[in-house]
């Protein structure tokens, strides 16, 4: 017999179980609901392809890096939690710490191979939930995408979940690499099509990251095309 903490736990896989987890819930959808107003209102936004990303379960979600806005950018057109990875550093600001840890959050340590990160990460995208990843490691101050770190294979092939490519364009404009503030400007982003788990597992794990690098840059290429045609008209 199932007791009710495992029935809600099976129930809603990306979630944290009981009332506690409900709450939460309630509130991490609350907040998203203001962002998702606040990137529509203020900063022009538009996303694509949301409806393409998995409901349930887990899912690696891999995105270029242009801003500080890209964690809420990247997941608020998503109707389910989402977990991302921050640098250490800020989580030293005690409140901004509450804050982020709040929103799923969990801290990395940028530079080097942060064990106990991957070992969170492993165990969010096995408890259902979707994880964002930043693998070019650092913002873009011009827009260009780098060259994206090869971990985000390893992680997807030992969760066994599928791989979301995820293109943000306009944010490094909107809120440049060493400003104190944001600007004004309108942002896209753009979900790709999924690489399913069962093609993640038999992939080479550089021709995997190839290939999300390779698509995160036709999203890219077709969300400016998007913006030239907008001003044409």
């Amino acid at each position: 017999m199932t007791n009710p903490s495992d029935k809600d736990k099976a129930a809603t896989p990306g979630r944290r179980p009981g009332f506690i987890g409900r709450l939460h819930h309630a509130y991490y959808m609350f907040m998203r609901q203001g962002c998702w107003w606040s990137f529509i209102l203020g900063l022009k936004g538009r996303t694509f392809g949301h409806r393409i990303v998995p409901r349930r379960g887990g899912v690696l979600l891999v995105s270029n890096h242009q801003s500080y806005f890209d964690p809420m950018l990247a997941t608020l057109a998503l109707p389910r939690q989402c977990s991302y990875m921050a640098r250490e550093n800020l989580f030293k600001n005690p409140a901004f710490r509450v804050l982020i840890e709040s929103l799923n959050a969990f801290p990395v340590r940028r530079g080097e191979a942060d064990l106990r990160a991957i070992k969170e990460t492993l165990r969010r995208l096995r408890d259902g939930y979707a994880v964002l990843l930043f693998p070019e490691g650092t913002r873009s101050a011009t827009g260009i995408m780098g060259e994206i770190q090869p971990g985000i294979a390893l992680l997807a092939q030992r969760a066994k979940v599928p791989v979301v490519p995820v293109a943000i364009d306009g944010a490094c404009d909107v809120w440049p690499k060493g400003a104190k503030f944001f600007r004004g400007g309108s942002i896209l982003v753009k979900y790709g099509q999924p690489f399913p788990a069962t093609q993640v597992a038999t992939m080479p794990a550089e021709e995997l990251v190839a290939a999300c690098r390779l698509r995160i840059q036709v999203l890219l290429d077709e969300l400016r095309a998007i913006r030239r045609r907008r001003r044409d008209c």
